[in-house]
């Protein structure tokens, strides 16, 4: 299984903003079939995320199928994306970690 976890920075007055955005990601992976989860740090580094999202993943194609067409078409995805980076102080950082099973 694989993790890919996205960092997002934006200023105190476009959290909520931010958080609608994110919430609308969490939608479009559960109709997906795919687990996913708001993170909110309660602490950070001075220029740590504000706020992440991050989605489970079987194989890594879906992390390309869900960036592509996550949000409901390439067209709509494209325009969500665009909108949200209007609020990111940054590019949103994306990590994409593979979760290692536990050993007896």
């Amino acid at each position: 299984m694989y993790i890919a976890r996205f960092s997002y920075d934006v200023l105190p007055i476009n959290r909520q903003k931010a958080i609608d955005f994110i919430h609308r990601e969490l939608e479009a992976a559960t109709r997906g079939r795919l687990n996913a989860r708001l993170l909110v740090p309660l602490t950070r580094t001075q220029e740590g995320a504000s706020l992440q999202f991050e989605v489970e993943l079987e194989n890594l194609d879906q992390f390309e199928s869900f960036r592509d067409q996550g949000i409901e078409s390439k067209d709509e995805t494209a325009k969500w994306m665009k909108a949200f980076s209007e609020i990111l102080r940054s590019p949103p950082i994306v990590e994409l970690l593979r979760v290692e099973g536990s050993r007896a």
